[in-house]
């Protein structure tokens, strides 16, 4: 057995107590992060029971003498001594209704000693208490005996919850005559809490919670309720509007209640209150939760990472032996490599000297190769002033002895047809030299009429009219004079051979645009196929039968325009003729200024 396989087993339970240590580390850290959060949450489930239970205690503690008081007025013992009476009962309904009013609260009502109210606040509502009998309610019965009563319950005449306040209304000569009441609405205290976010709830001492920021808790019993418990609610009517036998208790096993779709709560008792209410305050324990289950996540995650990076560790060490003994030959090829690219990188730019030159070649040929297509128009354009100019200095030689008068008008003439050779052998020259590869800013309209100028022979040899529309600026572009003059050239001749002898009309328009120039070259011949506009800008495609031409125009100026940063727009439509635009960047008058100086 060799001595690395004797190893495995060594090295394997080394990294099985690795990762139980690590393991238990995690467990660790996620119980500690379940202690910290959930004491935070009781602490403040604790501190939100408190404020709770001071804001209840301070809505009870604003109407709890309210009916002992407004009962010891005389009005009250006035319509208890004379029910019968309707001066005294209107009297004792509007004090209780300005009562009520001043002191905010809810309704205000006088019970005889039949349980059955006599005055009330609401007297002039459709939903007053007049004429009620509210003898079964325990906040009745228990004021008859022992002088005060309280009790929440939903209210039997108009179906809306309170909290009801009762206190006997003595008279020292008659004994017992009446009850007064004070209803207080607590639903806005409930719905405090819920805007605040609070689980919050109220039971009472049959544990049934009838006040709560949850509506799913209301008129629940935490427990299962004993028969003599539902029998005494029942007679009692507390809660009429629920069904406490058909009502889910809250807390059927342990000390949990159902939050947010059944999400479990951990729960705080709450303090003991009046009347044997008990105030229960709960809050969510995903966060506990989810702080132990991240904490137990994360320090395992670390663990494992740290193991890791040490197993890494080993391992590079180990490879760094390997690396530098296998630097040397690295390094051996690299130079190899780096001699053998140098020597591609000078064969290719070689190669594009090359290209660059034969371009150029191209270029010029074409050009030559346009100048010797004009070549016969161009001969017939020079040998007609050589002929005038020959007849005006014949005639002008005989007019010296005859008629000297005339022989300055022959000799203006043939100054004339002078002049008229050397634009056309300027054009010529400027047309057939190389340029240089820098650009500069040329005037198009310029560039446009000597264009016009060198195809003109050639279109007034084939009968072709042609048509210069000058904008109203001479607009400027960055480009090279001859070879824009050369695109513009091609595209004439192009034109002048695709429209019929003698009917055709070629136009070489100029428009401005904000922040381009467009040179438009447009016919109305029989336009370009279909099939053959796509190819139409390939190097050496042409239509021409018989290799008059070399099929480099189009691909030239193509590329020329492209060059000057400009695009090459080519429409047709058969039987429309056809439409060439060279679309190139205007100069603004800032850049033509510096390109100027």
């Amino acid at each position: 057995m060799s001595p690395h396989r004797a190893l495995l087993p060594r090295i394997r339970a080394v990294w099985r107590l690795r990762l139980l240590l690590v393991s238990l580390g995690a467990l660790l850290c996620g119980a500690l992060a379940w202690q910290l959060v959930m004491a935070e949450l009781r602490h403040g489930l604790e501190q939100g029971l408190l404020v709770s239970h001071r804001a209840l205690q301070a809505e009870f503690d604003r109407f709890r003498y309210l009916p002992r008081v407004a009962g010891e007025d005389a009005r009250i013992h006035s319509a208890l001594d004379n029910p019968a009476d309707p001066v005294a009962i209107d009297a004792a309904n509007r004090y209780l209704e300005k009562i009520a009013t001043q002191t905010g609260s809810g309704r205000l009502y006088l019970l005889n000693d039949a349980g059955v109210t006599i005055a009330s606040s609401n007297w002039n509502e459709p939903d007053s208490y007049v004429g009620h009998d509210y003898s079964f309610r325990p906040y009745f019965t228990d004021a008859r005996v022992t002088g005060n009563g309280a009790v929440y319950a939903i209210g039997v005449t108009t179906g809306e919850p309170g909290y009801f306040i009762s206190a006997r209304v003595d008279d020292p000569g008659l004994g017992v005559q009446g009850v007064m009441v004070v209803k207080i609405d607590l639903r806005p205290l409930e719905r405090a809490w819920a805007e605040t976010g609070q689980h919050i709830a109220v039971t009472d001492k049959d544990e049934v919670v009838f006040l709560s920021s949850i509506a799913g808790w209301r008129y629940r019993p935490l427990r299962p309720l004993p028969e003599d418990a539902l029998a005494r609610i029942a007679s009692s009517q507390l809660y009429v509007a629920a069904d406490l036998r058909a009502a889910e208790p809250l807390l059927p096993k342990g000390s949990e209640l159902p939050i947010d779709g059944g999400r479990r709560a951990t729960t705080l008792r709450g303090t003991p209150f009046e009347n044997g209410w008990r105030l229960l305050a709960a809050t969510p324990i995903w966060p506990a939760r989810g702080a132990a289950m991240a904490t137990t996540a994360l320090v395992l995650l670390a663990g494992l990472l740290g193991l890791g990076l040490a197993e890494m560790r080993r391992h590079r060490q180990r490879l760094i032996a390997l690396r530098l003994r296998q630097t040397e030959v690295m390094e051996r090829k690299v130079r190899q490599r780096t001699a053998e690219l140098a020597r591609e990188i000078d064969a290719r730019r070689q190669v594009e000297d090359d290209l660059r030159a034969t371009q150029a070649t191209l270029v010029h040929s074409e050009k030559m190769a346009a100048l010797g297509r004009m070549s016969a128009a161009i001969v017939h354009e020079v040998s007609q002033p050589l002929a005038a100019m020959e007849a005006t200095l014949t005639a002008a030689e005989f007019g010296l002895s005859r008629a000297p008068e005339q022989t300055a008008a022959r000799l203006q003439s043939a100054r004339g047809l002078i002049r008229r050779m050397q634009r056309m052998t300027k054009h010529l020259k400027n047309f057939s030299r190389r340029e240089a590869a820098p650009l500069s800013s040329v005037a198009v309209a310029s560039v446009a009429r000597s264009a016009l100028a060198l195809a003109e022979p050639r279109a007034d040899a084939v009968g072709v009219q042609l048509r210069f529309v000058s904008p109203g600026i001479d607009p400027v572009v960055k480009a090279g004079q001859a070879r824009l003059e050369q695109v513009l050239v091609n595209l004439l001749h192009n034109a002048i051979e695709a429209v019929e002898p003698g009917h055709g009309e070629v136009t070489l328009s100029i428009e401005s645009r904000s922040d381009e120039v467009v040179l438009l070259v447009s016919d109305n011949g029989p336009g370009i196929a279909p099939d053959v506009l796509p190819r139409i800008t390939e190097p050496f495609f042409s239509t021409k039968v018989g290799g008059e031409k070399l099929g480099l125009g189009l691909a030239i100026s193509f590329e020329v325009v492209q060059q000057f940063g400009g695009r090459l727009d080519i429409r047709s439509a058969p039987g429309k003729g056809a439409e060439v635009s060279v679309i190139l960047p205007q100069l603004a008058s800032d850049d033509t200024q510096e390109a100027a100086e």
